[in-house]
């Protein structure tokens, strides 16, 4: 690892090679949590359909937390890009030092949150059969938080400065202990106690350690510690905190609101008492994660190129850039839509459920697969905006869509429910406002420096 060259020159360059450069590392690294979650959706599977289906509630109350780390973390990229750009490398040592004394705050709110809050907001809501059992999990669950903060606060350096290759080693790594853990504490094999369903919280609480661990040490065998100066005071500097905050506090708020609008619809799902609907639903979680892999990496690889290009005071180039990348990400996107659709009695047989899974699951991935696409297209335009640094205008986008997508939801699922493929459509109402919103504000180029 400490024999790996490091990357000197940080000004991106608008090629093929360039953007794959950035984004392979990013999807791999990505890619390996979303097996966790995978992994856990298929060990709990196996132990029971109920079980599947309190694992959707449940992780998408802890995405809600988690994205609100992948605010910060983008906001950071878009900083620590802007800075690369224009060639002032000497600050990154105080961006990180203060993103890590902001994420850490972020962490202890989190944990208290889902202590003594949750339970309050989720009882009433939820199934009585299940409530005690998520709000147990979720207890255990959240204690990764901030180890898995501080880890995206290493992940937005290191893609910032060209050197997203090393994510794959600390990713890998936690992937390991988690499918491990997995294996031996849900069912309690080898000896270990059999935890059901909190041994999953258990694993993903100590794979994130292990992850955090290992980011920190890929940072200093690298030499990329000594080489910025990185880790070494924390003392406040207003100035960069006060920027980081500017940035991220709007990032945060629409990263936030955007899952919280997904456990709503989780928890609409289970307002119709069906565990196979909630199980399926669970699944097209999974399949939007697996998937969406390429989607984030490329939407991470326009953030970091958007910022740079304008740390180098070449914002002519900004729009080429996002529409190379969209070409790039839309093939990878089409080819695995198509895999899954071809194959899906494959893809459903991995969860262990019966034929009426698969029948009645069929009909919804075809949705979610065009749901994907339009994924796509959106996420990588507002990940343009994120990299101008206006992070106003994505809160503003977030809302709009976010208050279409809700009045569409509730008519399709309390009002008039036809079926759960229906019910999924409400992602082509979300997708596509934002697309449209962030499309035409970085064509109208108000985001551009005087």
């Amino acid at each position: 690892m400490d024999s790996m060259p490091l990357t000197k020159d940080l000004k991106v360059q608008v090629t093929n090679k360039q953007i794959l450069s950035i984004a392979f590392p990013i999807t791999l690294a990505i890619l390996i949590p979303q097996i966790n979650m995978l992994t856990n959706s298929i060990f709990l599977g196996d132990l029971s359909t109920e079980a599947l289906g309190n694992a959707g509630i449940t992780g998408v109350f802890y995405l809600i937390f988690a994205v609100a780390g992948n605010g910060l973390n983008n906001a950071l990229q878009a900083v620590f890009s802007r800075y690369a750009g224009s060639g002032d490398h000497d600050a990154f040592k105080t961006i990180l030092s203060q993103g890590i004394r902001i994420c850490l705050q972020f962490a202890i709110a989190g944990i208290l949150i889902t202590w003594f809050i949750a339970p309050l907001i989720l009882e009433p809501i939820s199934d009585a059969r299940s409530y005690n059992l998520q709000i147990d999990f979720l207890k255990i669950r959240i204690f990764g938080l901030p180890f898995l903060f501080l880890f995206q606060m290493g992940n937005a350096f290191l893609v910032s400065t060209l050197n997203s290759r090393y994510l794959m080693i600390a990713f890998a790594f936690e992937a390991v202990i988690n499918i491990i853990l997995d294996f031996l504490l849900i069912k309690g094999r080898y000896g270990f106690p059999a935890m059901g369903f909190n041994g999953a919280a258990i694993a993903s609480v100590i794979a994130e350690i292990a992850g955090c661990i290992v980011v920190i040490a890929v940072l200093y065998r690298t030499g990329l510690k000594k080489q910025y100066g990185l880790l070494k005071s924390f003392v406040y500097d207003k100035v960069i905190t006060k920027k980081i905050i500017s940035i991220s506090v709007p990032l945060v708020l629409q990263y936030v609101l955007s899952v919280t609008t997904w456990l709503v619809f989780f928890m609409l799902i289970e307002s119709l008492h069906s565990d196979i609907y909630k199980a399926i639903s669970n699944t097209m979680r999974n399949v939007f994660g697996i998937a969406g892999v390429f989607i984030w990496a490329f939407a991470s690889t326009s953030n970091v190129m958007v910022s740079n290009l304008m740390g180098q005071q070449k914002e002519e180039l900004v729009l080429t850039a996002i529409k190379k990348i969209v070409r790039l990400c839309m093939a990878l996107c089409i080819l695995i839509c198509l895999l899954v659709n071809i194959f899906p009695g494959v893809f459903f047989s991995m969860f262990g459920q019966g034929a009426d899974f698969v029948q009645q699951g069929i009909p919804v991935l075809r949705v979610v697969s065009v749901d994907l696409l339009l994924m796509c297209l959106a996420n990588i335009w507002l990940n343009g905006v994120t990299g101008t640094g206006k992070t106003k205008m994505n809160l503003a986008i977030e809302l709009v869509a976010i208050t279409l997508y809700m009045i569409y939801t509730w008519i399709v699922i309390k009002v008039h429910f036809v079926s759960l493929a229906v019910a999924w459509t409400n992602e082509f109402v979300y997708w596509g406002v934002i697309f449209l919103m962030a499309y035409f504000y970085l064509k109208g180029g108000k985001w551009k420096t005087k």
